[in-house]
């Protein structure tokens, strides 16, 4: 008979095995939430009720897909506690909220620029080379000078900072390295630094009064990445060229964008004017005999 492990048994292995996850810390935020609910609790009273009370809970207080988000994890840990740890007979199933697909958000040029004159030096430096790179939140804020290679005009993310576990070369243009060049000799290590010390928090009072300021609306520092990403597609780099330099470990990621360039499809859709115009022609010949 297997002995009658709780959800924080479960939690402490899982946690210790995920350790090495970019998401740890975000992982640790929503256990916490979900200790309320299922803090002592047996695992196999862990019932289809008990999931829809949480996942009622906390659509509640967030949109479906951030319910999702949580509902996800309980999910992953519940499956590794029956099939890999072998501590239940079997794992309930999670119900998750359907999602919309959402559009992608963007900046155009010159609400890119309205921002940028609306923020503190420090943060307008760092939303620029955002814009020019298209690099996540924390690899800006985690950026080193050890990471850089100024005269190859060329900076690395590394394995254990990437989203997908693999090494991202990040080509430097000219505004990005015009940015870098600024933060020379305020800091040892850390690139960006507000005071001669490291960022390491962007969504700040001074982010979001910019964005007022700047009249731009429903609008997250992550939407950087994808104003850098529909720049790229509008300008005319091949997805799979964006998707190398985005650091994306699929295809699928890098096609939400498509939709802003339709001029590539062009070619394609004149193939069929010679055959349509053939077709006029024979109808017009068949109607003069």
């Amino acid at each position: 008979m297997k002995p009658r492990r709780t959800w924080n048994d479960a939690v402490v292995r899982y946690l210790r095995e995920t350790g090495h996850k970019t998401t740890h810390q975000e992982d640790i935020r929503k256990l916490r939430w979900l200790d309320r609910f299922l803090r002592d609790v047996t695992l196999d009273s862990i019932t289809r009720d008990k999931l829809d009370e949480i996942a009622e809970a906390k659509a509640r207080e967030a949109i479906g897909a951030t319910a999702n988000r949580f509902l996800s994890l309980v999910r992953a840990i519940l499956r590794k506690a029956a099939y890999e740890w072998e501590w239940m007979d079997r794992a309930p199933k999670v119900r998750m909220f359907k999602e919309q697909s959402r559009r992608v958000r963007w900046l155009t040029r010159a609400e890119a620029d309205a921002l940028l004159r609306a923020l503190p030096d420090h943060l307008a430096d760092m939303v620029k080379f955002s814009l020019h790179t298209g690099l996540r939140q924390r690899n800006v804020t985690g950026l080193e000078w050890s990471q850089i290679d100024m005269p190859r005009k060329v900076a690395w993310i590394n394995p254990d900072q990437a989203k997908a576990r693999r090494a991202i070369p990040v080509p430097l243009n000219d505004e990005a390295a015009a940015v870098l060049l600024r933060q020379i000799g305020k800091h040892h290590s850390r690139v960006f630094t507000y005071q001669r010390q490291p960022v390491r928090w962007v969504n700040n009072h001074a982010w979001k009064r910019a964005l007022q300021r700047a009249g731009i609306e429903n609008f997250r520092w992550h939407d950087l990445r994808h104003t850098w990403a529909s720049w790229h597609v509008q300008a005319g780099t091949p997805l799979y060229e964006l998707q190398q330099l985005g650091g994306w470990e699929c295809a699928e990621m890098v096609k939400r964008y498509a939709h802003l360039a339709p001029e590539h499809l062009a070619k394609a859709a004149a193939n069929i004017v010679p055959i349509a115009t053939k077709l006029a022609a024979l109808v017009k010949e068949k109607g003069a005999a």
